[in-house]
């Protein structure tokens, strides 16, 4: 697995930088992409549902694992 990487992200009009592995920015776009939703939607979605203790880089990662666990 590769090292995180921060990237920006815009949620509902607010830049704000995230910070995942390669491996889950891939699966979070090929998520966004299935949906036919932008990733900034997708994580301005998870952004308001995470609890307010997690942050939303680990938040995204729960999101991607649940996401595939449920197509298994």
């Amino acid at each position: 697995m590769s090292r995180p990487k921060k990237r920006s992200l815009t949620l509902r009009g607010h830049r704000t930088s995230v910070s995942l592995e390669d491996e889950f920015w891939e699966a979070f776009g090929a998520i966004a992409a299935r949906e036919g939703r932008s990733i900034n939607a997708l994580a301005a979605e998870i952004d308001a549902e995470r609890v307010l203790k997690s942050g939303l880089a680990g938040a995204i990662r729960l999101y991607v694992l649940a996401w595939y666990q449920a197509r298994d």
